[in-house]
C-alpha cells in the first residue's frame, strides 16, 4: 500500500493510512466505553499509525503524545487483567481531591513544558493546541489505565479541541474521529458513571 497515495470524497482527501488509523480508532473508544478488554490492541494500531500521521502534519506533540498511548495501552492492558490480593479485577472508581489536585497541576505543568518547547525547537503551526491537547491526554490516558470515571472528562475536552485542530490541518477525517470520539467519551462517562 502507498502510504502517501490520496483518496477523494468529494472536497476532501485522505490516505488509506488515516481511513485505517480513524477505523482502529473508533473501535478502541468503542470498546473502552463498554470496559472491554479489546479496546487495547486496536488502540495500539490506531496510535502507531498516528505517529507518523501527526509527525508528516508537524504536530509534534500528537507524534509523541500517541508513543505515550502505545506504553500506557502496554500497562493499561497489564492493569485491567491483573487481579488485586482479593482476586478481584480493577474497579471503576473516583479520583479523590488530592489525586484531581495532582492531576489538575500536571496537566498544566506538560502544557507548559509542551508549549516552550513546542514553540522554541519545532516548526509546529499550533503550538499553543499541540500542547494543550496533549497535556489534557497525558492524564486522560493515565487515568483511564487505572480505571478512573474522571479519565471521559479529559477526553471529553481534548477530543473537542481536537475537532478543531485536526480540521485546521486539513486532515478532516481525523477531526470527523475525534467529534465522534467526544460523543463516546460523553457516552463513556455516563456509563462508567452507571457501573459505580
Amino acid at each position: 500500500m502507498d502510504i502517501n497515495a490520496v483518496i477523494d470524497f468529494g472536497i476532501f482527501q485522505t490516505s488509506p493510512l488515516e481511513l485505517i488509523a480513524v477505523a482502529f480508532g473508533l473501535l478502541y473508544v468503542w470498546y473502552m466505553k463498554k470496559e472491554n478488554i479489546l479496546a487495547y490492541p486496536f488502540g495500539m494500531v490506531n496510535v502507531l499509525i498516528y505517529v507518523y500521521i501527526c509527525f508528516h502534519s508537524r504536530l509534534y506533540a500528537y507524534a509523541v503524545i500517541n508513543l505515550f498511548y502505545f506504553i500506557m495501552s502496554v500497562y493499561g492492558w497489564y492493569n485491567w487483567t491483573r487481579k488485586s490480593p482479593d482476586r478481584s479485577p480493577l474497579r471503576v472508581t473516583l479520583c479523590t481531591r488530592q489525586e484531581w489536585i495532582a492531576n489538575t497541576l500536571a496537566a498544566a505543568l506538560f502544557f507548559g513544558i509542551l508549549w516552550f518547547l513546542l514553540s522554541r525547537f519545532t516548526d509546529s503551526s499550533v503550538p499553543v493546541l499541540d500542547a494543550l491537547t496533549t497535556s489534557i491526554y497525558i492524564i486522560g490516558m493515565w487515568l483511564l489505565a487505572r480505571k478512573k470515571l474522571e479519565n471521559w472528562i479529559f477526553w471529553i475536552i481534548g477530543d473537542a479541541v481536537s475537532v478543531g485542530l485536526f480540521a485546521w490541518e486539513k486532515l478532516y477525517f481525523s477531526s470527523f474521529q475525534f467529534l465522534v470520539f467526544t460523543v463516546i467519551a460523553v457516552l463513556g462517562y455516563r456509563e462508567w458513571k452507571r457501573k459505580l
